[in-house]
């Protein structure tokens, strides 16, 4: 008898014959696949702030324990970009009547909580779930939400220090946002209160849409930052960051941000938990909600992985020599 594993063929010889076994091939199908029931198909909604086309390690880890898109795995993924209101698309993905909703972000995990009380919800990327209202605790979440916390209000902190040791001088750092999501005005408010105990003074400044960006640089320069800390701003596309960037250089500006394609674009720091980590932590939860673990009982996880990466080509450009003390602690330094 022989039977098809992926691209593995395994043969079992009846009788007295020699029975040979290939356990590379067996183990990952008796550990995840063969204790799935058979037939069964999952459907996943995702719901997010950018492109749903954009990669993610929440498949690759979904795949690791034996899903497969097509097969015994759907994704239904929504998007805020193009206007679409959070409520309006976490409600269509509870009529789909998914089986776990996995939303990125604060903005988009409050937006799946109020949808439903049912659905088991994994979120990712979330700066303070507590202080969010959405999870009672870290350790016992209550509800139907769990996932991981990004720690946010710890990571911000570590911003304006990374930018007074770049740029000893700088006092007065402006703060790119978007005040309509409740995680990064607690950011601000975090930040204001690190600022006051370093002399900076901390200056939000507003960017919901492409055509904010002219009126935020000239509030920047308006208000005479020395510094810039950019939060991700899910209506700006790769062109607009990229404006950010040149106006950022033009202007001698130092710049962080959590975000990995917003430091690709060019800004000059990057601080924050490892994306790749965190959605590969995210399958993890997708999958014992799957086998029947309650979303209450898993506890919240924080970040495992901080990433810290220095851009010396940005330095170069902004005339700053970044101290050493700096570069022996950065994961990565593009030169």
């Amino acid at each position: 008898m022989v039977w098809l594993l992926g691209a593995k063929v395994v043969r079992f010889v009846v009788g007295s014959s020699m029975i040979i076994l290939s356990l590379a091939a067996l183990t990952p199908w008796f550990s995840a696949e063969a204790q799935q029931p058979p037939g069964k198909v999952y459907r996943i909604g995702f719901l997010r702030a950018v492109a749903c086309a954009s990669p993610t390690d929440l498949f690759l880890g979904l795949r690791e324990l034996g899903y497969a898109e097509g097969q015994n795995l759907v994704i239904e993924c929504r998007t805020s970009l193009g206007n679409a209101e959070f409520p309006d698309l976490a409600d269509e993905l509870v009529r789909l009547n998914v089986d776990v909703l996995v939303s990125e972000g604060t903005k988009a995990t409050l937006a799946a909580k109020q949808a439903t009380k049912a659905i088991p919800i994994v979120m990712v990327f979330v700066g303070d779930p507590i202080a969010s209202g959405i999870v009672n605790s870290l350790a016992r979440p209550g509800g139907n939400v769990t996932g991981l916390s990004a720690n946010l209000n710890e990571v911000i902190k570590k911003h304006l220090e990374i930018l007074k040791e770049a740029a000893p001088r700088s006092s007065r750092v402006a703060l790119l946002m978007d005040s309509t999501n409740l995680g990064q005005t607690q950011l601000a408010e975090q930040l204001d209160a690190a600022a006051s105990t370093m002399g900076v003074r901390v200056q939000r400044i507003d960017v919901l849409s492409p055509a904010a960006l002219d009126g935020a640089f000239a509030a920047v320069l308006r208000q005479r930052a020395e510094a810039l800390i950019v939060l991700p701003l899910p209506s700006l596309g790769p062109p607009d960051i990229r404006r950010i960037t040149e106006f950022a250089v033009n202007n001698r500006l130092p710049t962080t941000t959590y975000q990995p394609l917003y430091f690709e674009a060019g800004l000059l720091m990057l601080y924050g938990p490892n994306i790749r980590d965190q959605y590969h932590r995210v399958g993890t939860y997708v999958d014992k909600i799957l086998r029947g673990a309650k979303a209450a009982d898993l506890p919240v996880e924080q970040p495992t992985k901080i990433d810290f990466s220095i851009n010396q080509r940005t330095a170069h450009a902004l005339g700053l020599k970044i101290p050493r003390s700096l570069l022996e602690r950065a994961d990565q330094i593009i030169n």
